[in-house]
């Protein structure tokens, strides 16, 4: 299975409590729901047709409370997205957990990344992980992500926790696909492709065209 990353983040880069506040992490961040005024038919076309397109799905603690909270209690056959939530295994990955009592889901507590990588290597479409932002973060510091799709709101906050905070670990992306709701919101997708590449930029002596001059990989 492919390991998708699907995250909404803030022009900025924040992350933090996109859907609601979160008073009870008591970190000072009062802008929770900043992704709300944002929903359309359109990031509602494209929410469904990535859930329906999953074999299992990956999260954190606070993820899998908050998922568990509202889509357990739905029960439509006709609700896809509650079908697949409901249906498709979970894995969640939690040192503070004692069970996981959701339909087909399973707790991670010892060697995560062995078992991730574990997932990752049996057969199916696409391993999805919503949200979970310091799980994402551990992933990516151990290679393990595949694809991004990560979904831009057009707001600036000034504060909050970010996906890409300071010590992430350096990585190049390929675009592979953008597509733009009626909202504003920017869908890129990309792909891991290795370290960044460095280069400089200097003024030709004739015409000051600025051109790069050089293009060097990470060691």
């Amino acid at each position: 299975m492919r390991l998708t990353v699907i995250s909404h983040l803030t022009l900025d880069g924040v992350v933090q409590s996109n859907g609601k506040p979160e008073p009870e992490l008591n970190d000072g961040f009062e802008q929770g729901g900043w992704q709300v005024p944002y929903f359309d038919d359109d990031m509602a076309e494209l929410t469904t047709g990535w859930i329906a397109a999953a074999d299992g799905f990956l999260m954190g603690r606070r993820t899998y409370e908050l998922f568990v909270g509202h889509w357990a209690k739905i029960s439509d056959p006709n609700d896809i997205l509650a079908t697949r939530l409901n249906e498709q295994p979970k894995y969640v990955v939690s040192t503070s957990l004692a069970r996981v009592d959701w339909n087909n889901s399973t707790l991670l507590q010892d060697d995560v990344f062995d078992a991730v990588a574990h997932l990752k290597d049996q057969p199916g479409n696409e391993l999805q992980v919503h949200g979970s932002g310091s799980l994402v973060q551990t992933l990516m510091e151990r290679e393990l992500i595949d694809e991004y799709r990560l979904l831009i709101h057009p707001v600036v906050l000034g504060n909050g926790r970010r996906l890409f905070a300071e010590g992430t670990t350096p990585t190049a992306l390929e675009l592979v696909d953008t597509k733009t709701t009626s909202r504003g919101v920017a869908v890129h997708t990309y792909r891991p492709s290795g370290r960044p590449r460095y280069g400089a930029v200097a003024l030709e002596q004739e015409g000051d065209v600025v051109k790069e001059a050089g293009n060097r990989p990470t060691s």
